[in-house]
């Protein structure tokens, strides 16, 4: 009697399932990147605690006798008369440097590394991944700014207790006032990364950051008198200044015309940023 062994074949692996690549999928993961960074942690907490700081302080050294500097106002700079706003918004310049440089990390800090080609590879689109570095850093900043302002402005408010100048937050225009400093320092963050994708390299967006808020400003101020008043509040800082100052100054934008001139400017280099992401190579 013979047996007959019947061979069989090993059986072949599923084939592994292709996800598909979704501005949802992108968007998870560069969050899951954007918090697995310790960096991410270290400069958030950073700049509200600047932005909390230099607020409260402000406010408990505040002396109505003091002279008011001369010249141009810069970023942070009411432009005008002080007051309780004004003060508790003092570090919004020093937290503007701090989410600013985390957007340039963000973009540029993968071409530095490398990464990037790995990013770009599993997102063969690409503009996805501008997207969604924005749409990550950008809500981010602007919570926690905004929580930022409001500690600044009612941790400082007992030490203007009696002051001319202090108020409440019930007050007209205060509320405003603060979400907008949040609103203006979350578009600074996006305006890291459009910098940082733009030019792909961390010093020289930060350098052109620093730049185009702070030192663009000052020097404006050589130009003649009359460019300067019609040029100088559409510089970004200056705009972005007008969209969280409590009284409208009479040589400044409105409020919501310094936003929509900032959120312009915002807007513009991320185009700049994603016509270069999809036109030349990693």
């Amino acid at each position: 009697m013979t047996t007959t062994t019947a061979l069989r074949r090993p059986s072949a692996a599923p084939a592994p399932t292709r996800q598909k690549v979704t501005g949802v999928r992108v968007l998870r993961s560069e969050w899951a990147k954007f918090w697995s960074l310790r960096s991410s942690w270290i400069t958030l907490g950073v700049g509200v605690f600047l932005l909390v700081l230099f607020g409260a302080i402000a406010s408990y050294t505040y002396s109505p006798d003091a002279v008011a500097p001369s010249g141009p106002p810069g970023p942070g700079a009411s432009g005008g008369d002080s007051d309780a706003v004004s003060l508790a918004l003092t570090g919004v310049t020093f937290a503007s440097l701090a989410v600013g440089v985390l957007g340039v990390l963000l973009s540029a800090g993968e071409y530095s590394t490398g990464m990037i080609r790995s990013t770009l590879a599993a997102v063969p689109r690409r503009l996805p991944v501008l997207w969604s570095k924005a749409a990550v850093i950008g809500p981010v900043a602007l919570l926690l700014s905004t929580v930022g302002a409001l500690a600044a402005f009612l941790l400082g408010a007992p030490g203007l207790d009696g002051e001319a100048i202090s108020l409440s937050a019930g007050d007209d225009g205060v509320l405003r006032s603060l979400v907008g400093a949040g609103v203006y320092l979350g578009l600074v963050a996006v305006f890291g990364v459009a910098l940082g994708a733009l030019l792909r390299s961390s010093a020289g967006a930060i350098a052109a950051l620093v730049g185009v808020l702070l030192v663009l400003p000052g020097l404006a101020s050589l130009l003649p008198d009359a460019w300067y008043d019609t040029v100088s509040p559409y510089f970004p800082g200056n705009a972005g200044s007008a969209a969280y100052a409590l009284h409208e100054s009479a040589d400044a934008l409105s409020p919501g015309a310094g936003l929509a001139v900032f959120a312009g400017w915002v807007a513009l280099t991320l185009a700049g940023a994603a016509l270069r992401l999809v036109r030349t190579d990693a």
